[in-house]
């Protein structure tokens, strides 16, 4: 019959298709299985395709519908498509008409997905990974390793580390890259309305809930659901976190039914749990659930040679998200911001960056274009011959090892090392004169 050829079709074509033999089995399945689009013929038994249509759209989980008609339906079909559904045919048709029109179908979920992912800063945009320390070598090793697997894995460190910018490159390197990655900010909403987001709710649920909606853990199907902040979750919430970890199956607030979840966990925080299940605050078998792998970014400070690539790749981005041509900083100013401890670690520095390039009227970026404790404004030259402050005298010593290391890295490769500092050859060449560094 049609339905078998065009699942025979369909599947020599790669779509893996499920069929129904009336309306109300279409409507089981639909209940307990996870699709990206439904073929619906107007006319069933059981439960006709316009009902079907009808429940989808008030109580059903979200998915594009394409309505096939007979002839003397086509008006029923229109009036479908106003109900919802995504496209119609009518019988006889062509199955490549059919194939276009699921693509379509495909094409029109991703983008709603990706609508729901807000417009994220520049820090989004590719993790620096160029070489730099150790710990950071180390890190893409095991990123590269754990991000193939379907995995819990959890983020930690200080705030500012870059650890949505790591989330979000997990998932490009992993067999979910090409389906959605949808980031949740636990700390910063109150804990009913992170749970209606998280799980959705049924039509009814609660005053306003006038009808049936996904939790982003559904919107998230076939890609990566993103825990910002998970050490201040809530702990009634936390035992519905665990049961989506264990068995991947959620339930609507005000809905009865478990609905099957295809998804990674990504978990994020800023908080020791360890120390947090010490004090009660969170659940000791979540926290094993979640720690399967742990990325642990550490803090700017303790990473310090790693600033004049992060400076490079940060004002590159930012130059073209602002429209403005920086070429690069000056060899105090990179000293001055490789002193500075950066509490507010990559963050800061972006920030940082980013009010200089603005406000800069020049092409290359000096100590007084930045506000740290001693370059926020143009210092009075030092008098006397051979002066120098305190503060000249420690840049010096910084920028002395920055450039010892990076031609340590790059084996004494002069060009390499200057790339990696983000000068040019002949002002490495310059400085190395300056500082006697003749062991390369």
């Amino acid at each position: 019959n049609i339905r078998k050829s065009i699942a025979e079709y369909l599947t020599l074509e790669g779509i893996s298709t499920e069929l129904a033999e009336n309306g109300l089995s279409a409507q089981r399945m639909l209940l307990n299985g996870v699709y990206d689009a439904a073929v619906i013929d107007l006319k069933m038994p059981g439960l006709t395709g316009m009902e079907l249509l009808t429940w989808l759209k008030e109580e059903g989980p979200s998915l594009p519908v394409i309505m096939i008609s007979a002839f003397g339906e086509v008006r029923d079909a229109v009036e479908a498509m106003k109900l919802g559904a995504l496209d119609y045919l009518v019988k006889p048709f062509n199955p490549e008409e059919l194939l276009i029109k699921l693509r379509r179908a495909g094409e029109e979920r991703r983008r709603a997905a990706a609508a729901i992912i807000l417009d994220s800063r520049i820090s989004a945009e590719p993790v620096f990974t160029g070489t730099g320390s150790p710990r950071l070598r180390d890190l893409e090793t095991l990123i590269r390793k754990a991000a193939p697997t379907d995995s819990t894995i959890l983020i930690t460190g200080e705030s500012g580390t870059g650890k949505e910018v790591y989330a979000k490159r997990i998932h490009a390197l992993s067999a979910r890259s090409a389906g959605p990655f949808i980031p949740i900010n636990i700390g910063g909403m109150p804990g009913d309305l992170l749970e209606s987001e998280l799980f959705g709710y049924e039509r009814g649920a609660f005053t306003g809930a006038d009808r049936r909606k996904e939790g982003l853990a559904e919107v998230a199907a076939g890609g990566t659901l993103f825990l910002d902040e998970i050490g201040d979750m809530a702990m009634p919430l936390q035992v519905k976190i665990l049961r989506l970890l264990q068995e991947r199956r959620i339930q609507h607030l005000g809905g009865l039914k478990q609905v099957p979840v295809d998804v990674r966990i990504l978990a994020a925080t800023n908080r020791d749990l360890e120390v947090r299940v010490r004090e009660g605050a969170f659940r000791e078998d979540l926290f094993y659930r979640l720690n399967v792998i742990r990325v642990s970014l550490p803090p700017l400070r303790e990473r310090r040679e790693d600033i004049p690539g992060l400076v490079r790749h940060l004002t590159a981005l930012l130059c073209g998200r602002l429209k403005k041509k920086v070429d690069g900083l000056t060899g105090e100013a990179l000293a001055a911001l490789m002193s500075y401890s950066f509490p507010g670690n990559i963050r800061e520095l972006e920030n940082m960056l980013e009010r200089a390039i603005i406000l800069t009227e020049g092409k290359t970026l000096g100590p007084a274009d930045f506000s740290l404790p001693g370059t926020g404004e143009k210092q009075e030259e030092p008098r006397g011959k051979g002066a120098k402050t305190d503060m000249q005298q420690t840049m010096k010593e910084i920028e002395k090892e920055a450039i010892i290391k990076a031609l340590y890295r790059r084996e004494g490769n002069r060009t390499a090392a200057a790339d990696d500092l983000g000068i040019s050859r002949r002002t490495l060449f310059n400085k190395i004169k300056e500082y006697g560094i003749d062991e390369f």
